[in-house]
């Protein structure tokens, strides 16, 4: 088939029309298959009980209703540890562990990339042999220094933690490595301190590493139930909490549904306002000597 040059947002595209509605049918495919499961369940949580047991089920909600959200409210309400404390942890943990992650992982990184001290490789090398051990591995271990800390049945059990997060040391390392070292001599011999050099230079050019690595933390620590280092009820997290609800069998299906929709919402919304952001950072920024 003919090549066809069309000129697209000021670049030559040389591909024809077929080869642009395959690309384009194919993401289309990908779009759908990745959006269903979102898709399914945001409708079953506002499915009532005789749809959410309907086989085979239906993808769309027929006749929505607000009563599963009712019955998560009211069974909440009977706790003793108000539905706020619940959310209070959660959020204070979450906001706390991601900004901490983010300055002290973007930090380290600076040093790494841009200071050749003795042992740097190897200590990257480490970080790097971290990335191949799961959660699981480390979690006895992890425990232990906490014990040892006396911080078992704290906030800070779960918050400090989160700081030593390899690939978000990973990735920031990776995108400090792109920047000139020219650049930043300039900004020393304009005067500019090593911190303001951090703050004014480094940061901005690295922030869709550090919005990536924010999106990963919000979505682990705002579903961390914490459950084996926190003990004390008015300590634990949303998620743990209503976990609890929903373990006592179908008669609370809806209420599950609700649960699920209620906990993915605020990881998928940090993701809407933060991915287009991200995108347009990933294809704009990066400076070249």
């Amino acid at each position: 088939m003919k090549k066809v040059k069309k000129l697209i947002g000021g670049r030559r595209l040389n591909r024809s029309y077929g080869g642009d509605a395959f690309i384009i049918s194919l993401l289309t495919i990908f779009g759908v298959f990745f959006a269903f499961p979102l898709v399914f369940n945001i409708n079953h949580a506002f499915k009532p009980l005789n749809e959410i047991f309907l086989f085979p089920p239906n993808i769309f909600v027929r006749r929505p209703t607000m009563n599963n959200f009712q019955d998560l409210f009211i069974l909440m309400s009977r706790s003793w540890v108000t539905f706020s404390r619940y959310i209070f942890n959660t959020l204070f943990i979450t906001v706390a562990g991601t900004a901490g992650l983010i300055i002290v992982a973007a930090m380290g990184a600076f040093v790494v990339s841009k200071y050749k001290f003795p042992g740097s490789k190897i200590f990257f090398s480490g970080v790097i042999i971290t990335l191949m051990f799961s959660g699981y591995v480390t979690a006895i271990p992890n425990y232990l220094v906490m014990a040892q800390l006396g911080w078992v049945d704290t906030y800070l059990s779960i918050i400090v933690p989160a700081f030593a997060m390899p690939m978000g040391f990973f990735l920031l390392k990776q995108f400090i490595d792109t920047i000139p070292d020219t650049l930043l001599e300039a900004a020393k011999v304009d005067g500019a301190k090593e911190f303001g050099i951090f703050a004014i230079i480094v940061l901005p050019i690295i922030k869709p590493a550090w919005l990536t690595v924010m999106i990963f933390s919000v979505q682990a620590l705002w579903n961390a139930r914490a459950s084996n280092f926190i003990y004390s009820e008015e300590l634990k997290t949303l998620p743990y909490a209503l976990s609890q609800i929903i373990t006592t069998g179908v008669a609370r299906a809806g209420v599950g549904a609700a649960v699920a929709l209620f906990v993915m919402i605020v990881p998928l919304l940090c993701f809407i306002f933060a991915q287009s952001n991200v995108l347009q950072t990933m294809a704009s920024s990066g400076i070249k000597e």
